[in-house]
């Protein structure tokens, strides 16, 4: 698979948040009832735990690297993915107004004869003019952590999607 449509449906899955229906991921379990709010501290400690995932993910990958096995390579690729999609449940989780994966940011709306079209800054122009600029700093580092985030998940997906492609070893003879 072409590692450009690769990057790009990692980077829809992560901004969009979808959950995985079939399955049930320890995100929900931490997960509080609303959305985090524009808070640093929050907002670090969520972070931390993306932060957590993305580090068991690097330690799957080596082990999936090194095993030979395709059965044992399926059932360690399965829990990548399982964590895979619980780090990206809580990035959508630290979105809010005007962060990527939260409201506003990535609305549509409808245009002249029916059309839609992204809202982009337009739509979050008042929202911005209306921050202290120590709300925009704020803002700031958050999108910079979360960015930060994103490539290394984008990072994981890619092996990932490598792994998942490989033939399975050929049966001893």
């Amino acid at each position: 698979m072409d590692k450009t449509i690769c990057a790009a449906a990692l980077l829809a899955l992560v901004c969009s948040g979808m959950p995985a229906a079939a399955q049930q991921t320890r995100a929900a379990d931490r997960a509080p009832e609303k959305p985090a709010a524009a808070n640093p501290a929050e907002f670090d400690k969520r972070m931390a735990q993306v932060q957590e995932d993305v580090n068991k993910m690097q330690e799957q990958m080596a082990k999936i690297r090194q095993t030979q096995d395709p059965q044992e390579r399926q059932r360690l690729l399965q829990e990548h993915w399982t964590t895979m999609q619980s780090a990206m449940a809580i990035m959508h989780e630290t979105g809010g107004p005007g962060m990527m994966g939260g409201p506003g940011m990535m609305g549509w709306v409808g245009g002249p004869g029916g059309r839609g079209g992204m809202m982009g800054w337009g739509g979050m122009r008042d929202y911005y003019s209306k921050l202290t600029p120590e709300q925009l700093k704020q803002r700031q580092y958050m999108t910079d952590q979360r960015l930060r985030m994103q490539q290394l998940m984008m990072e994981q997906m890619s092996q990932q999607n490598y792994w998942m492609g490989q033939p399975p070893a050929a049966a001893p003879k």
